[in-house]
């Protein structure tokens, strides 16, 4: 092995940047006061590893066909570093740490998919409501191969939304492969991408629905305002709400938790355990209760991740709710965003969540209590028979009811009516009350 003056120096540095606490704005002297034997003492360096990643560094310096400068081979140390920790860990940089914070504030640039990693390849995980991904008919669990025509086997998820975020207007061609079938090619147009966190409405007198789209810093509030809204338009108390998690891909924990609590009034909604102290949280419910005790079913499916499956755990284990749909992703991480300096930033996994029941979610996901798959509702054409008011000189309604109106009435369409699984779950609800005696 090589031993150059530099590959040392190199090395060394590498070293003192590794082994040193980190100093924080209130405690500079502290940390600059802890001997180098103590810090060497409680994590021994791997000496012989640094020197190689110098030497590595600097043959690439040497010897690849093109220059490379320092701070791009050190970058990319970085962002290697963080990627091979797992799918959900990375390096921000400027950019990415910007569109970050802009996708939980609830507008960004794109076409609206969250995405994962799975066996080298990028795949959705939800489409995003009302964005040219979710209009085109990209599905969760589509795999996305190609970017433009570049395939996507190799490349970090970071790399591969780089590509697919850009100039607003401008069209992309993704080529998809889903359920293992032939790849096929979809073009959209990125747009501003403006998340719609809470949807909310009456699917017919007494029964409401309430859509979470994503979990952003003010979704808690905004579902506290949606049962206010739904009981006002309803007149009175409701008697059954569903709510709709599926395709949602998560978001921000606090959100999750005081959604869940609107909905529960004692007992633990979720904690949390990893390594480091601050990474042991418990969150309980208090004893408010915003949607008076109403009979809840909350759909899920492949698409529910990570905030959802924390809402969808707590209800569940608390028996608050019934669960319906299909099995949900399986995402039990939570991921800490540690600026660093620069406007640069570490999005690092430092726990796994558990329901209150001790279940970890992590790569299981939550089970329903009612697998209902998707299925399509269609209609039988109506033909309109002939009646009895239909006859020429017919008798009239001997109780002074008026005639049955000649010709069909077209019925006003309702979100259930093309939606199997919210049907299903509206049917449950009407059955709960009905077995309740309410």
């Amino acid at each position: 092995m090589l031993h150059s003056p530099r590959l040392t120096q190199l090395a060394l540095s590498i070293a003192l940047a590794v082994g040193a606490p980190l100093a924080t704005a209130a405690e500079p002297a502290k940390a600059a006061a802890v001997p180098a034997t103590e810090v060497t003492a409680k994590a021994p360096l791997p000496l012989e590893e640094l020197r190689t990643f110098a030497e590595v560094m600097d043959r690439i310096k040497a010897a690849y066909v093109e220059p490379v400068d320092d701070k791009t081979l050190l970058e990319n140390a970085i962002k290697g570093m963080l990627s091979n920790l797992d799918p959900h860990s990375a390096y921000l940089g400027p950019e990415d740490f910007q569109e970050l914070q802009e996708s939980t504030s609830g507008e960004f640039g794109g076409l609206g998919i969250e995405v994962g990693q799975e066996d080298g390849f990028i795949k959705v995980v939800s489409p995003i409501d009302d964005t040219p991904a979710s209009r085109a008919g990209v599905q969760a669990g589509d795999l996305i191969v190609k970017i433009n025509g570049a395939p996507t086997r190799g490349q970090t998820m970071t790399e591969a939304v780089d590509k697919m975020r850009g100039k607003i207007g401008e069209k992309i061609t993704l080529t998809l492969v889903r359920d293992g079938g032939n790849p096929f090619d979809v073009t959209l147009a990125r747009a501003v991408i403006q998340v719609k966190s809470v949807k909310s409405q009456l699917l017919e007198n007494d029964y409401g629905y309430i859509r979470i789209t994503q979990f952003q810093v003010k979704t808690g509030d905004e579902v506290g305002k949606a049962l206010a809204k739904l009981r006002k338009d309803n007149g009175k108390k409701l008697r059954g709400v569903v709510l709709d998690l599926r395709n949602n891909p998560g978001g921000v924990l606090q959100s999750a938790v005081e959604v869940a609590d609107h909905f529960l009034t004692k007992g633990l909604i979720v904690y949390t355990k990893g390594r480091i102290a601050n990474s042991e949280l418990r969150f309980s419910a208090d004893p408010a209760d915003a949607s008076d005790g109403v009979s809840l079913v909350v759909l899920i499916n492949g698409g529910s991740a990570s905030a959802s499956e924390i809402v969808a755990g707590a209800l569940q284990d608390q028996k608050r709710a019934v669960l319906m749909g299909t099995d949900s992703f399986g995402k039990g991480s939570v991921q800490t965003v540690l600026p660093l300096a620069n406007d640069r930033a570490l999005k690092l996994t430092t726990a796994l969540y558990y329901t209150p029941n001790g279940r970890s979610i992590q790569a299981q996901g939550i089970v329903p209590d009612i697998e209902v798959r998707p299925a399509k509702l269609t209609a039988e054409v109506d033909t309109d028979n002939f009646k009895e008011a239909d006859l020429q000189g017919h008798l009239g309604n001997g109780n002074g009811g008026a005639d049955r109106p000649t010709g069909s009435s077209k019925r006003k369409e309702r979100p259930q009516d093309d939606d199997f699984q919210l049907s299903q779950a509206l049917s449950l609800l009407k059955g709960l009350n009905i077995t309740s005696g309410k």
